[in-house]
């Protein structure tokens, strides 16, 4: 079980470095040749019923992982759950999905219509999570997208992978705050979200995050070939709860400015 959870973690990461070109640029920074661990990853998705948030949760439950915590992004539409595992090493897992029928018509149809084309068993095999866009898209209907919903466009235009890996600052060897690594990557020339400031939370709510703003990588579509913001990676610092163990969940205001990590500039 234990290898099947580490080789499913280790095929997210190949994908998220092909969107992430800057993922291995800020391990060197940080790791100074120790192993970087991984405190969450967060997949996006819709609540359509082929692909909604228990479908890609499954994937996670058939490894041992359980639901431990809800959380609503009102402003975005958007409800999460985070995940984890009952050893604890594992990285934490966020899954987060539009609530679709709030939007335009326009934004339902649109929709409606790329999850269609998904094979019902493609969502199923063991791959879907990171199988990426299984869909054609053209540019303006991404923008079209874009205009309501950032996440909308971000899935339409991606598909199934991880969003992002977050690097676990307790396990830095060589960092113990929070504001020394957003300094290192700012030195290194890596732009941070800055929106809520450049730390979101803190030690109050037992949890600090920071990230950088997503990397632009090229995608094809029908009728253009686009660069545009893809996925980020994060920073968590995390506090101990009265009992002395670490917080491992989540907190909603924090996550929903980390949410604009990949927003279009």
């Amino acid at each position: 079980m234990h290898t099947q959870v580490n080789e499913l973690f280790n095929q997210l990461w190949l994908d998220y470095i092909q969107m992430t070109p800057s993922a291995d640029k800020v391990h060197e920074l940080l790791s100074q040749g120790q192993p970087i661990i991984n405190d969450h990853i967060a997949l996006r998705t819709f609540n359509l019923a082929k692909v909604n948030l228990s479908v890609l949760a499954k994937h996670f439950e058939a490894l041992g992982y359980v639901a431990c915590g809800d959380y609503q992004f009102e402003a975005k539409k958007l409800v999460a759950k985070h995940f984890e595992h009952p050893d604890a090493s594992l990285p934490k897992v966020f899954i987060s999905e539009l609530l679709v029928e709030e939007f335009s018509e326009q934004l339902q149809k649109t929709v409606q219509q790329l999850i269609e084309q998904i094979d019902p068993l493609a969502a199923i095999a063991d791959n879907f999570i990171y199988s990426g866009r299984h869909w054609p898209l053209d540019y303006t209907t991404y923008q079209q997208l874009l205009a309501e919903s950032e996440y909308a466009a971000w899935v339409a235009a991606f598909g199934y992978r991880a969003n992002h890996f977050t690097v676990s600052v307790n396990e830095l060897a060589n960092f113990n705050t929070l504001e020394a690594v957003n300094e290192t990557l700012k030195q290194a020339g890596f732009v941070l979200n800055t929106v809520g400031g450049e730390i979101k939370g803190s030690a109050d709510v037992l949890l600090e995050q920071s990230s950088t703003m997503a990397d632009q990588v090229v995608v094809e579509f029908n009728d253009k070939t686009v660069a545009i913001p893809s996925c980020f990676y994060e920073f968590a610092l995390r506090y101990p709860k009265a009992d002395g163990q670490l917080y491992t969940g989540f907190v909603a205001a924090s996550a929903d400015k980390i949410f604009e990590s990949t927003n279009v500039n």
